[in-house]
């Protein structure tokens, strides 16, 4: 395995710097006042506000210290808006000057008006490839655009009790969103339920997932998001505990994407499992769990130790597909065996 290629301390900085900002602008939005609500034993935070004689509620997000520290602010953080607006867009010009990856402007649009309709408030992580590309600066690891990193699709996964869970929805209709970029919905063999939209020039595929807990991987239905999504074994170790993250596109796109330890090890299971003509994809996944098990086991490792811990109490089932698709990466089993 080659060395790894970091980013510069002058670029971490300025990643997070420009995460934190984000994530301050996400809350400086709010109508009205936040309120927490208990909903199946946990407790969530609401923008709560008046629209003529009925109350809305819009969904800010589970109830962390993180969130609550932003939320004391408020006042201070509405009065920055302006201010940090500015700084977003220096950070941006810094990052790319760095030579950090930049969405194209057709990503770019497409996952900034996924984040204004709301649909990662709502609990949609991007998964796949295009997440793997956004660890470049939450690890301060150089992943350049080599065949590990390219891709046209764009996958988005939630859970569907979580979807239940917000009891809020999108601001905008997806299917009206897409069409607005020119996707249009791929045909499925269920009637009315529609979890793939293709562009017209053939571009770029967006598909919507969910996790499986029954034998079957049938399309289950995504209510905040108002769409259908594929349901996936295994999938729900991927979307546990989720992390945001900040594209480069403008002055930056705020996603949600998985813990790079959890995406690591969901990988050694995508791969194993692929058949057919899908097997040629195994190798990128082999490559970019192989990249991020050496960034992690240099700088997260007990991150890393749990993550593993946890995939291996999955069962025997989860177990096997581990280990068949490590036999194929003896670097990596002795990083994993190691932590």
């Amino acid at each position: 395995m080659s060395a790894l290629t970091r980013t510069s301390a002058t670029a971490n900085v300025a990643y997070h710097d420009l995460l934190r900002l984000h994530r301050d602008d996400a809350v400086s939005e709010l109508k009205g006042k936040a309120t927490l609500h208990v909903r199946g034993g946990k407790s969530f935070w609401y923008d709560s506000y008046r629209v003529g004689n009925q109350m809305k509620h819009a969904y800010i997000g589970e109830d962390t210290p993180e969130l609550r520290a932003r939320l004391d602010r408020l006042e201070q953080i509405k009065a920055e808006a302006a201010e940090r607006d500015k700084e977003r867009t220096r950070l941006v010009r810094l990052l790319r000057a760095e030579g950090l990856t930049q969405m194209d402007a057709g990503t770019g649009s497409l996952l900034g008006a996924m984040a204004r309709i709301g649909v990662f408030r709502l609990g949609g992580t991007l998964v796949g490839t295009m997440a793997f590309r956004l660890y470049e600066g939450e690890l301060g690891l150089r992943i350049g655009t080599d065949a590990a990193a390219m891709t046209g699709d764009v996958d988005i996964a939630s859970f569907e009790r979580l979807a239940v869970a917000v009891a809020d929805t999108v601001s905008e209709p997806m299917a009206e969103v897409l069409s607005d970029l020119s996707f249009s919905p791929v045909p499925s063999l269920h009637k009315g339920k529609v979890w793939r939209w293709r562009q017209t020039d053939k571009s770029m595929l967006v598909e919507f997932l969910t996790p499986s807990f029954e034998a079957e991987e049938g399309l289950k239905p995504l209510p905040s998001l108002g769409v259908s999504a594929q349901s996936l074994h295994f999938l729900n170790f991927l979307l546990a505990r989720p992390i945001p993250a900040v594209g480069l596109y403008r002055s930056g796109v705020l996603v949600q994407i998985p813990r790079p330890e959890a995406f690591a090890l969901h990988k050694l299971i995508v791969a194993a499992r692929r058949t057919g003509d899908d097997r040629n994809k195994a190798r990128k996944d082999m490559a970019q769990a192989a990249l991020l098990f050496a960034a992690l086991a240099e700088d997260r490792p007990g991150e890393l130790a749990e993550a593993w811990e946890e995939a291996r109490a999955g069962g025997p089932k989860w177990c096997a597909l581990i280990d068949a698709t490590l036999e194929k990466m003896p670097e990596s089993r002795e990083l994993l065996t190691a932590v």
